[in-house]
């Protein structure tokens, strides 16, 4: 019997039962087994193993013959689009790969995967056993940290490291380079990800951003992107769960927009359980914003349309932190499963807008009046 470590990014337990594959293995048995939860560990050519990855999907996303009843909502949708994604990772993750000490595949025709697992695990200092598909997000996740996102708002590329949310969705970018700026001496940027909107209000003009995120991987992410365009000296960074100490004129922060809870860590940028983190901003924005001060809370209102929030909540817990709205600026997505017609959230994602919501504390109502009285 061997032994190696395991490693799994989304924290999934290793499979209670593993078998041998190869280049003669069959894609149909392999995919029974996979169903069945049984784990096949490649030993095979490694372009091959990609290949039998590829069958495997196929497999996975094949319609049924019987095709389910409609979803009854975009709730429905949705949770069934979950458990979908859900079975999908699950059954494509029991393909694995050996790999030796220092991040080597000991595979015919295998790439070197060194830095990309590097970047991510850290150094290897003895044989391990992780999926094929989860090495394919690092290999993908190393090329676009080398590549960059291009965004014109910024003037430059943001280059997002594994785990951390890429600015692909650039209509927020916009809403932030555009809306008048209530103050230049200080900004907050809650929960900063890449540092993408911490470096875009720097080059807007504000003197000092103090950016904070409670993900070291997000922190050294947006410390790269700093230094990359220059601006350490202008941004703080730390880590924290939302606020860092006293007050500013200025509060930014973009949450995770679904309220549902990330089935790996890797998608804790996208949804927020209970909107924790959204609540969490807006309970505790009062007491940071400086007198006359905005907070900025850019969200896309895809929850509401999707049934899982509705906008008298969200307009419920910004009156109950004390808050009122000041101004909202809105964009239309631009990102191609808004048009796709055969995305299962369809409806949902073509009637989603994103917002920048304009807060500040609300003025205290005047006094009453004094009436008069008659005293006999």
């Amino acid at each position: 019997m061997k032994r190696a470590r395991w490693r799994s990014e989304a924290g999934l337990p290793p499979p209670p039962r593993i078998v041998i594959a190869d280049d003669r293995s069959n894609a149909d048995a392999a995919y029974k087994l996979a169903c069945e939860g049984t784990a096949l560990l490649w030993r095979g050519d490694y372009q091959n193993g990609r290949q039998l990855l590829q069958a495997l999907a196929r497999r996975v996303d094949r319609k049924p013959r019987k095709p389910r009843p409609e979803p009854a909502d975009q709730a429905e949708a949705f949770h069934r689009h979950r458990q979908a994604q859900g079975r999908r990772a699950r059954i494509l993750g029991m393909l694995l790969l050996p790999f030796d000490a220092g991040h080597a595949l000991p595979l015919r025709r295998a790439p070197d995967v060194h830095a990309a697992c590097e970047e991510v695990w850290g150094e290897a200092r003895e044989p391990y056993v992780a999926s094929m598909r989860e090495l394919l997000g690092l290999i993908g996740a190393h090329e676009w940290r080398k590549k960059g996102v291009e965004l014109p708002a910024l003037g430059a590329r943001i280059h997002p490291h594994y785990g951390v949310f890429s600015p692909v969705r650039g209509e927020y970018i916009d809403l932030v380079a555009a809306a008048p700026l209530p103050s230049d001496a200080l900004a907050f940027d809650i929960g900063t990800g890449s540092g993408v909107l911490a470096a875009l209000l720097a080059r807007r003009g504000v003197r000092k951003v103090v950016a904070t995120d409670q993900d070291p991987r997000a922190l050294a992410c947006a410390r790269d992107n700093l230094s990359r365009l220059g601006l350490t000296g202008r941004v703080e960074l730390l880590q924290a769960d939302l606020f860092p100490p006293g007050q500013a004129p200025l509060i930014v922060c973009n949450p995770p927009w679904l309220p549902a809870r990330p089935s790996s860590p890797v998608e804790a940028a996208v949804y927020d359980p209970d909107s924790r983190m959204l609540r969490g901003f807006l309970s505790g924005l009062g007491a940071h914003l400086a007198p006359a001060g905005e907070g900025w809370l850019i969200l896309s209102d895809f929850a509401e349309h999707l049934g899982l929030r509705s906008r008298e909540t969200l307009l419920g817990w910004i009156a109950e932190a004390g808050l009122e709205v000041l101004a909202r600026h809105d964009a239309k997505p631009r990102h191609p499963k808004a048009s796709d017609a055969d995305d299962p959230l369809h409806r949902a994602r073509a009637a989603e807008v994103t917002s920048l919501w304009r807060l500040r504390l609300r003025a205290p109502a005047p006094p009453a009046a004094p009436t008069d009285r008659t005293v006999s």
